[in-house]
């Protein structure tokens, strides 16, 4: 025996008791949150194929983040595996927003479960520069949840942004009364 076994076989005992605590905690979570919906199948066709319309922009490769319930951006939902950051691909379609995960099954976000779209600068241990992320507010049944999304070029974020937020795009109602300045300038 060696001078400084003693020393590995405590760290490696260390080392699986953290690993065990954190995966108790895990299960845990998954079963507290047992009453959250899974995420809305993206549309079929009869082949089963997606139907998916044209694309509103040009997609955007990045980082899914995470998605979070509403406002309380640390509470991860780890349900259907939505609380797994993956590289991932989001388009924009009419019918919603398809965040293509890398590693993970897909995130579909239909137009009319949209709420709103924002940008922030961190959710559940990942934090960015100033408005680094775009946050994507949308209910899943009944539950509001926020949808985290890093663009990998963040000169990009801006036009996402108003792509989703756009009148017409996933999330808008197209009867909306225009701003008040913009009906003066008509």
């Amino acid at each position: 025996m060696g001078q400084y076994t003693g020393a590995v076989l405590i760290t490696l005992a260390v080392i699986v008791l953290a690993a065990g605590l954190i995966l108790l905690g895990w299960r845990n979570r998954l079963r507290r949150q047992s009453d959250v919906p899974a995420p809305p199948q993206i549309p079929l066709d009869a082949n089963g194929d997606p139907e998916l319309g044209d694309f509103i922009g040009e997609p955007a490769q990045g980082v899914y983040v995470c998605t979070t319930t509403a406002g309380d951006w640390l509470d991860r939902i780890a349900a259907h595996h939505l609380g797994i950051r993956t590289n991932a691909d989001l388009s924009i379609h009419p019918e919603g927003v398809l965040l293509a995960r890398h590693g993970a099954p897909d995130v579909f976000i239909p137009a009319a479960a949209i709420t709103g779209v924002s940008r922030s600068s961190g959710m559940a241990g990942k934090f960015v520069e100033k408005d680094g992320l775009l946050v994507i507010s949308w209910m899943l049944g009944t539950k509001a949840v926020d949808t985290g999304f890093r663009p990998r070029y963040h000169a990009e974020l801006p036009g996402i942004l108003a792509r989703i937020a756009a009148p017409g795009a996933p999330g808008t109602d197209n009867n909306e009364e225009p701003p008040a300045e913009t009906k003066e300038n008509q």
